[in-house]
Formats: C-alpha cells, sequence, structure tokens
C-alpha cells in the first residue's frame, strides 16, 4: 500500500488489512513523503504489529512507490490496497484460495461496494459482472470502462516481476499494468464484493479525470501495437464518452447511484448537496424530489 497524505482514510484502510480472517501475511506501506501525519500512524501501527513494515522516502509519485513496495516484499503473492479503501475480512482468504486452484490466473480482482467519503454506501458495482479473462481484456482494449479494480487486485509475483513492474504514467498506471498481465497469463475476476471503495472528489479518478484519459488512450494503443493487433476501422479505443464532472454533478450521480442501490439516506444526502450547489438546475430538483420519496 502506497501512502500520500492519506491520514482522513488511512486507520480504517489498515485496519481492514490487519482484520483478514487469513492472518499470514506481510503488509508492506510506502509512505511517498507525506506531510499529514500519515507516517506516523504508519509507524505506531508497525510498532503494534510485526506484520507491517514502513518504507519512508520523499515523494516520487504511485508508480515508483508501489515497486519498491513490491520490491520491499517477499511473497508469491502481492494483494494491491489502497491508503482510502475498506477490504471485507475474508478477502485475501478468497483470493487465494482461487489463484491456488487457478494457476493460470496472474492477477485476480473481484466487485466491490462504492462508498462516499463518510463511508455511506452508494451502490455495489460488480464490475459489468465481466467474470473471465476474455471479457475483462476485450473491456480494457476497447474502452469498455473500469473491470478490474486496482484496490482489489491480486497478483503472481512472478508475472509481476516477468513484465516489468508498474511504470511510469501520468495517470491510469493500473489499466496499462492489466493490458501487460494479461499478455503473459489470464485475468480474472471474484463475483464476491471483497472491497469498499470510497468515492471522493480527491481520488486520483475524479481530480485527474481528463489526464488519466489522455494515459489510457494512449496505453492501449501500445498494446495493439504489442500483440500486433490491427486498430478498429475507425481508430476509436473508447473512453471518449467519459467527461470530467462538476463537483456538482457528481453528488447528483452519487445520489442517483444511492437511490438506484436503496440507499435512500445516502442519495438525500448527496442530492441535499447538489441542490445546494446549484439550487437552479432542474437537474438537481429532479434529483431531490426523488430521493425525498426514496424512489
Amino acid at each position: 500500500m502506497s501512502v500520500f497524505n492519506g491520514r482522513r482514510y488511512l486507520r480504517e484502510a489498515i485496519d481492514s488489512i490487519l482484520a483478514q480472517t487469513f492472518r499470514d501475511f506481510e503488509f508492506v506501506t510506502v509512505d511517498d513523503g507525506s506531510d499529514d501525519g500519515s507516517l506516523a500512524i504508519l509507524q505506531a501501527y508497525a510498532q503494534r504489529d510485526a506484520r507491517v513494515t514502513v518504507i519512508s522516502r520523499p515523494n516520487t509519485g504511485c508508480w515508483k512507490a508501489s515497486n519498491d513496495g513490491i520490491a520491499a516484499s517477499s511473497g508469491a503473492f502481492i494483494a494491491r490496497m489502497d491508503a482510502d479503501d475498506v477490504c471485507v475480512p475474508d478477502r485475501f482468504e478468497k483470493q487465494l484460495s482461487f489463484l491456488r486452484d487457478h494457476r493460470e490466473v496472474v492477477a485476480l480482482g473481484a466487485h466491490v461496494l462504492l462508498i462516499d467519503a463518510d463511508g455511506a454506501a452508494l451502490r455495489t458495482m460488480p464490475s459489468h459482472r465481466r467474470l473471465t479473462h476474455e471479457e475483462i481484456d476485450a473491456a480494457h482494449l476497447t474502452g469498455g470502462g473500469q473491470v478490474l479494480f486496482h484496490p482489489t487486485l491480486m497478483m503472481r509475483r512472478e508475472a509481476v516481476e516477468k513484465i516489468g513492474l508498474y511504470r511510469e504514467w501520468p495517470a491510469g498506471m493500473d489499466l496499462d499494468l492489466f493490458l501487460r498481465l494479461a499478455e503473459v497469463g489470464r485475468l480474472a475476476n471474484l463475483p464476491d464484493v471483497l472491497l469498499k471503495y470510497r468515492q471522493h472528489m480527491a481520488s486520483i479518478g475524479h481530480a485527474k479525470m481528463k489526464l488519466q484519459l489522455q494515459s489510457c488512450r494512449k496505453m492501449v494503443r501500445e498494446a495493439y501495437e504489442r500483440r500486433g493487433l490491427p486498430l478498429p476501422p475507425d481508430g476509436k479505443i473508447g473512453f471518449d464518452r467519459i467527461e470530467q464532472r462538476s463537483e456538482t454533478d457528481q453528488h447528483r450521480k452519487w445520489a442517483w447511484w444511492a437511490l438506484k442501490g436503496g440507499h435512500v439516506s445516502a442519495a438525500r444526502k448527496h442530492a441535499r448537496k447538489a441542490l445546494w450547489a446549484s439550487p437552479l438546475s432542474r437537474e438537481s430538483w429532479k434529483v431531490i424530489y426523488c430521493s425525498l420519496r426514496g424512489r
């Protein structure tokens, strides 16, 4: 787990790892130059639990911090975690069992429950129900949206080392990893919800959306070239339909998600925030009306 100024959610993330039903693991954490007290939190956990190792260094970016964490570990399997998410207790147990039974799979994800900044449930994100290698890889090659969730990933060390670990990108380093792993083995998703995936405006997916999309287009083109595949006839490889959202738009989106997921109180909270930010918007009034009705 790489950490950069993750104090707000860090304890909850760490606790969810240390509470795993499978307990024989090393927990390598890399503080990537935080200045918000994250390092002190990590060091306090390391003093209490011998499984926790802390690496501290100046900020160099997530890709290098992740590679340094892998280099400092020794296990045959590598589980990825982000500092603002929450694992369910049997995540490691279920993923290890699957990987031991399916030796052709080099990287395994799972479904997630989307939560907001306060931890309120929004909706289950079932990776569009794509579980097999063919479904996952095809979606990655066509810009079909997020199919493998990075903080759910468990990988075989030998495969990660074979492809040269993470590579430097302005954003979207996870997709590049997925595409290259698919070239040395098979990918898969478990149908189980094994992570609470936090949504907030400071996350990379929201804060660097345009930069992320530009990087994703380039890395997918590179994957086509590596594999000797012809580009689609129109030259397009997806991602074009995704646009940077305003904070108001994002709260409306989260409100609809929560409402459709049956989480009415969360829907009302985000609907109120959208209405407060944009009181003259018809869409804001629509979502507040539906959330108050509960449907």
